[in-house]
């Protein structure tokens, strides 16, 4: 998915006087926010290494909810900047669609938002070097194949777009492992992941990993985890290839025009 969701205040770049390039846009991850204490150290970590992928760019941290900084706070802090929000989402669905781009709207700066993270084929190669990490072999023989299966587990929406988000990178994912790919839901979709594995070994397959499709650890993350049968991988967190994810949804927005309406 190419296309960004911009705010009502995005404007096109103000020159500069001299022929100077005008600074880049501040670049800001928006993380959902967590009680779980280890995801605020997890973004946080994630946050780093975009910087040390860009160094120069300013990079900020906003949270839609649960943690601080709240987004409303980060870009208060910005003055005149102009910003580029990255939605630390792996989806489209109500927060996508509507908290932060009126949050956007509503920020004393220029603002647009970038798409989620999801579906992106970097997505789908970060998901498939977190299954190695936890143990998914470089290479499946014909037998292994045919038993093995992998259940992509994620957070769950109402919003049928953020289903069919899900079914594509799993889709991608099945592409590059070569054995099928089950999207299932913690909440508010269906399947779970229990009746995905269910569903896969009345297919045969027995050897069934489950991919965490979060972010950072947090309980829905833990949950999922904890009904695989075989290996399940740690959340996508701070992976370098979600770093350049990020960078790439914020060149995206970049490039786009910028509207003339202040």
């Amino acid at each position: 998915m190419t296309a960004s969701i911009t705010s009502r205040t995005r404007t096109r770049p103000v020159s500069v006087p001299g022929g100077r390039r005008p600074a880049p846009p501040a670049l800001v991850l928006v993380a959902h926010g967590s009680r779980d204490p280890r995801a605020l150290g997890t973004v946080r970590a994630l946050m780093a290494r975009v910087r040390a992928l860009r160094p120069g760019l300013p990079v900020r941290l906003g949270h839609i909810e649960l943690n601080e900084p709240l987004l409303p706070d980060t870009l208060a802090t910005l003055g005149g900047t102009r910003a580029v929000l990255v939605p630390l989402l792996l989806a489209r669905g109500y927060h996508v669609k509507q908290d932060i781009p009126e949050l956007a709207a509503a920020a004393p700066v220029r603002a647009s938002v970038a798409a989620p993270l999801g579906p992106h084929p970097l997505l789908a190669e970060a998901l498939h070097a977190r299954l190695v990490e936890a143990g998914w072999p470089a290479a499946l023989d014909d037998t292994a194949r045919r038993t093995s299966a992998v259940v992509l587990a994620a957070a769950g929406s109402r919003d049928p777009d953020s289903a069919a988000d899900t079914r594509r990178t799993a889709r991608l994912l099945a592409g590059r492992l070569g054995v099928p790919v089950v999207p299932a839901y913690a909440s508010a979709a269906a399947p779970t992941v229990p009746t995905a594995l269910r569903a896969l070994a009345a297919r045969g397959r027995h050897r069934v990993a489950v991919a965490s499709c979060f972010t950072a650890p947090g309980r829905f993350a833990t949950q999922c985890a904890s009904q695989a049968p075989w290996i399940a991988s740690a959340p996508l967190g701070a992976h370098e290839t979600m770093a350049r994810l990020v960078l790439h949804r914020y060149e995206q927005s970049v490039s786009l025009p910028w509207s003339s309406a202040a």
